[in-house]
């Protein structure tokens, strides 16, 4: 039975749904102070972790910023606060997804278990590697290597570098990434694909002004230049 750790200090709104997710099969551990969020992390080793913006003791996007250095798995963000600034530095901070409250019972089951089953699933073939120029991309290590030297990326950062490199030369809308991704169409506002382009395009050396790596096709989506990888 996988188990999600909630950091929530609505204790009604927690019990809500530790409940609702225990009847759909997962094992919950509620936690109501951010400050005790990394301990029991460490202890429990939990399969998914699920962080409240506002928390006493310690806030959420804190926490998130923390714990990413050490917790491999899936972090999605709650908050009651539908700002698009809060969204970004959540995605930044290394969260993989993130829902605004009240979130409907069943969207939020949704989307626990297309995090889960993407990290399942490893996304890309374990015996393939893609190059190209001076980027190296490598299925079975999920690693990527530029001029020679490793990028260290999150595994949502990968998966859509894999799905992006994969069809290079191909325009890939977002409600297609968003599938393929998080098992859910684009809703048109969603920003979280804009985050991980952007953030690829730092690590990866990428002009964010003016981008020749992974360009944004307006209205489309984006595009992937075999030819513009070549060592630098």
């Amino acid at each position: 039975m996988q188990h999600i750790l909630l950091a929530e200090d609505d204790h009604r709104l927690a019990s809500l749904v530790r409940d609702y997710l225990s009847d759909n099969g997962f094992r919950v551990t509620l936690e109501g102070r951010g400050d005790r969020v990394p301990e029991q992390v460490r202890q429990l080793r939990p399969d998914l972790l699920i962080l409240d913006i506002m928390l006493p003791g310690k806030d959420g996007l804190t926490l998130c910023r923390e714990l990413r250095q050490g917790f491999h798995g899936p972090i999605m963000m709650l908050t009651a606060r539908n700002e698009d600034a809060d969204q970004i530095l959540g995605l930044e901070f290394g969260a993989d997804d993130y829902v605004i409250k009240p979130a409907e019972p069943r969207i939020l089951l949704a989307r626990i278990r297309a995090l889960l089953r993407r990290v399942e699933s490893g996304g890309a073939s374990a015996s393939q590697t893609l190059s190209f120029g001076g980027l190296d991309i490598h299925g079975g290590s999920r690693s990527v290597q530029f001029n020679g030297q490793p990028v260290k990326l999150s595994s949502h950062e990968f998966d859509l570098l894999w799905l992006l490199a994969q069809r290079a030369g191909e325009v890939i809308g977002r409600d297609f990434l968003f599938r393929e991704l998080y098992g859910r169409p684009y809703d048109g506002m969603d920003r979280t694909i804009d985050v991980r382009v952007s953030q690829l395009r730092k690590k990866l050396g990428d002009n964010p002004d003016n981008p020749e790596r992974i360009k944004t096709i307006w209205g489309r989506g984006y595009l992937f230049i075999a030819e513009a990888w070549g060592d630098a």
